[in-house]
């Protein structure tokens, strides 16, 4: 199984006694995309090596985080983590790598792929430093970034995907960067999350953020920490059920497109 993950906007820096050693983009995961990477490494670290003004607005930055520009411009010797720790947030608390046991860890390892507009995709082993750059971005000379990168995922992810079933529970800003297709989307399944709440008797359901982002963090803990392997998204739903996961979904009218799965959660 292959597990989408948006990254985070906040992201833990390597400093200090435990910060790794510089970047090496020829050492990422899915090496077909290093020439891609350069290019977009390059063009944002000239970019915020330059006019802090227009770095600002390209990045779409407030005024209290200008100081990501300058940590931008020194992206190829900063100090580097594995991903996993990188990347924080709501999801990434809730899915908790660094407290999981060592099986499900290699699971992790294998299984979980991040999307990045810098990096396109890295997997949560991989050597990163912090760094600013959404996948909405709009670099100056390679464009909208989930644009540049959508060609490329083509080329590169059903490989990734293999015979396996894809779990995609990206935001809509990185789904953008690769649409499964074909026989690679029918046995893919995204996940919606859904607060249920009873107002005056009647049952109303709505999608929130923090909701959203911690149960997907957990769900997919508890798919890595129980060894599950759906081998579809039928599987998987009833996985999930095992699990103590309310799921509602079906297979879509129409081939060639993934199912849409709905966890129904009433709390954290």
């Amino acid at each position: 199984m292959l597990v989408l993950l948006p990254p985070s906007e906040g992201k833990a820096a390597a400093v200090g006694t435990g910060a790794g050693a510089a970047l090496e983009v020829g050492a990422l995961s899915l090496p077909g995309l290093t020439g891609a990477r350069e290019a977009v490494l390059t063009e944002l670290v000239e970019l915020c090596a330059g006019d802090e003004d227009k770095a600002a607005e390209v990045l779409g930055l407030s005024p209290g985080l200008r100081g990501e520009i300058a940590k931008n411009a020194a992206l190829r010797t900063a100090g580097t983590r594995p991903a996993g720790e990188v990347y924080t947030g709501v999801l990434y608390d809730a899915l908790g790598l660094a407290s999981l046991d060592a099986a499900a860890r290699e699971r992790a390892e294998r299984s979980l792929l991040v999307f990045s507009g810098l990096w396109g995709a890295v997997r949560v082993g991989d050597a990163i430093p912090s760094y600013r750059c959404s996948m909405g971005v709009k670099l100056p000379g390679l464009g909208a970034l989930g644009a540049y990168w959508r060609g490329i995922m083509d080329d590169h992810l059903p490989q990734e995907a293999g015979d396996g079933m894809v779990l995609d529970l990206r935001s809509a800003a990185y789904a953008a960067a690769w649409k499964p297709k074909g026989e690679v989307a029918e046995r893919t399944a995204t996940v919606r999350v859904l607060q249920s709440k009873v107002v005056d008797g009647v049952e109303k359901r709505s999608v929130v953020s923090h909701f959203n982002k911690a149960t997907k963090g957990r769900l997919v803990r508890d798919l890595l920490t129980a060894g599950a392997e759906p081998g579809g998204p039928a599987e998987l739903a009833e996985a999930l059920g095992d699990l103590g996961y309310a799921v509602e979904g079906s297979a879509p009218a129409k081939g060639g497109r993934p199912w849409a799965l709905d966890v129904i959660v009433t709390e954290l």
